[in-house]
């Protein structure tokens, strides 16, 4: 498969990005930090993340690492047709009604299906619990105490305008239900750096965190060679460069891939965003980004 740079590509450790670096929206990479911040309200003991959510018979936990049964809203070709049309977002509550009619994929608990209901949902047990609404949430216990200028969450057409991907202006971002941050790459990789490396949850929250579900091997045309899910978190190996932890994400319009690299001898966590529609064109570029400094002629 072709290996095209990605637009956008961030490393750390490595050099600071421009001060003018552009916002790139990090699509299902937020539900990385969604997962982080029930974390950190659990550290709070503003939640728990094992009682039941008496509505849907479910846990935040399995909410969390998709394994509560709930089927996916993409599956809707409402919800498709009037993506494609650039219409208008539902309302959550119609969205919710229309996924949740379709059939339970399992008992909770007794299977694993990636879905954004669950992460719909999860955001609203998180912003009653805390009180604030999501995009707030973040700020307070994430990109305040970590120094992250750049993050905010989207909300509505103005917020993807100036986005560098033509598609951006044609795209609401309310049709991400769990809610879709943006900022810098520089910013999404300092997260990601910081949550495995900078103390940022409690060692038990952490090591939660990434208690992963194995879910198979190789993926054609990507880097995993195994691979799994966690709290938020898209665990495994790529290969040569180990043990990987992050997430992917992906719009109509561009793709994303933010993982950290803790096998490596200097450990690092890479980002890159680029335009298109294959997931495995950013993972390959934080895959290469971590390996670079391994190659022949350069420092480890």
């Amino acid at each position: 498969m072709s290996r095209a740079a990605p637009l956008f590509l961030h490393r750390i450790p490595g050099p600071m990005a421009a001060p003018d670096a552009p916002l790139v929206p990090y699509w299902s990479v937020s539900k990385t930090v969604i997962a982080l911040c029930a974390l950190r309200l659990a550290d709070e003991r503003r939640l728990d993340l094992d009682a039941p959510l008496p509505e849907y018979g479910v846990t935040l936990h399995q909410l969390l690492d998709h394994t509560a049964g709930l089927p996916d809203y993409f599956t809707l070709p409402a919800y498709r047709e009037s993506v494609a049309r650039d219409d208008e977002p539902w309302l959550p509550d119609d969205l919710l009604r229309a996924a949740l009619a379709q059939d339970r994929l399992f008992a909770p608990g007794q299977g694993w299906a990636y879905s954004n209901v669950g992460y719909l949902l999860a955001r609203r047990v998180i912003e009653e619990a805390a009180g604030l609404p999501l995009g707030k949430v973040v700020q307070d216990r994430i990109c305040v105490p970590l120094g992250l200028r750049s993050i905010r969450l989207a909300t509505g057409r103005e917020d993807f305008r100036d986005l560098p991907f033509p598609g951006a202006r044609f795209y609401h971002p309310g049709w991400v239900y769990h809610g879709c941050l943006i900022g810098t790459a520089e910013d999404a990789a300092r997260l990601m750096h910081a949550l495995f490396t900078g103390g940022i949850l409690g060692p038990g929250s952490l090591a939660r965190m990434k208690a992963a579900r194995a879910l198979g091997g190789a993926l054609p045309g990507r880097p995993w060679t195994e691979c799994g899910y966690g709290l938020g978190l898209m665990c495994g190996r790529f290969g040569a460069a180990g043990r990987v932890l992050g997430h992917s994400g992906g719009g109509p319009f561009s793709v994303c891939a933010v993982y950290h690299f803790p096998d490596l001898p200097v450990p690092m966590t890479a980002a890159a965003f680029s335009g298109g529609g294959n997931e495995g064109i950013a993972e390959f570029a934080v895959q290469d980004a971590a390996l670079a400094p391994l190659a022949p002629g350069r420092e480890a």
